[in-house]
């Protein structure tokens, strides 16, 4: 089955970072230029306060500082989704309603669960969506990621996204993404509104053929990513896998090597941030992979290595 009823949103939706000082405190003028940079690159819209933005280091006053500040700047120049992410339905629906007041086009949200061994079972993850469903207006994007250790079946999704109004897209990123993207879209038809790839596009192609239609990366390079997806849309299949065999380096190393860091470590070495540290106790970028990481998008003239000179 290919693609469904038009979706709203498609294409290149890559992770914003969340620069810090380097005494950890918010740095919102390097976020403003993260992010026109990101836009600059390509982008068909944006992520925040994901798990790429290390959500998992920011207090709730600052995850409001940070939504209202991307969504003011932005300015309606992208579509936003953004991240509100929590165990509690309460909580993340009271997040997901003050995000969509400030101008949020979509939200993403990972199934309940705190640490390594809490977790609810299905009818209460149902029970979570459609709650959260009722609170707000806009689609909602379930992330089906690893860091959750949530089993959510095909059929489960399908059936979420058949029952409850917002719950339309979906970002797996889970193992065998792309064939379980390809029974999400069988079971689901038409709900399915948006089938998209994620984990930093290190299964992009085969989560394409799948019928993926949309793709959250990190935020590093916009400009190698957004042509492939532009590529394949267009029915230039070669084209597009030419230009993933082109950037796969590059996008290995942020996957398995650089993880979050590696759009900051980009961005700082382009003079597009001031600083690429992480917050405590988050371990930072490791100086050879930092290297091999600079290098490669050096050897690739990635515009992050020279929009802002």
């Amino acid at each position: 089955m290919t693609n469904r009823k038009t979706a709203r949103f498609e294409g290149l939706f890559p992770v914003v970072p969340t620069p810090f000082t380097e005494d950890g405190q918010l740095d919102l003028q390097s976020q403003k230029r993260c992010v026109d940079f990101m836009i600059d690159a390509g982008s068909n819209g944006l992520c925040i306060l994901a798990n790429f933005s290390e959500q998992f280091l920011l207090a709730d006053d600052e995850r409001e500082v940070l939504t209202r500040t991307i969504l003011e700047h932005v300015a309606g120049r992208v579509p936003v989704i953004v991240t509100t992410t929590h165990f509690s339905t309460r909580v993340c629906a009271e997040r997901s309603r003050r995000a969509q007041d400030m101008g949020a086009a979509m939200l993403m949200v990972m199934p309940p669960y705190h640490g390594a061994t809490f977790r609810v079972p299905e009818p209460q993850i149902q029970a979570f969506y459609a709650r959260l469903s009722d609170a707000v207006d806009i689609p909602i994007m379930v992330q089906d990621a690893p860091a959750a250790g949530t089993p959510l079946s095909a059929a489960f999704l399908a059936r979420m996204a058949q029952e409850i109004e917002h719950v339309a897209y979906f970002k797996i990123e889970t193992a065998g993404a792309a064939a379980k993207l390809r029974e999400l879209i069988r079971l689901g038809g038409d709900v399915i509104e948006g089938p998209w790839d994620g984990e930093e596009a290190i299964t992009l192609l085969p989560d394409l053929e799948a019928g993926a239609t949309g793709a959250m990366t990190g935020g590093g390079f916009p400009d190698g990513i957004r042509p492939i997806l532009d590529a394949w849309r267009a029915g230039r299949r070669d084209e597009a896998i030419a230009g993933y065999e082109r950037w796969l380096p590059l996008i290995n190393l942020e996957n398995r090597q650089c993880g979050p860091l590696a759009a900051k470590s980009l961005m700082k070495e382009g003079g597009v941030i001031a600083c690429e540290a992480p917050r405590h106790p988050f371990p930072p970028i490791h100086p050879a992979s930092r290297s091999l990481l600079i290098e490669t998008a050096r050897r690739l003239d990635a515009l992050v290595l020279r929009w802002a000179r």
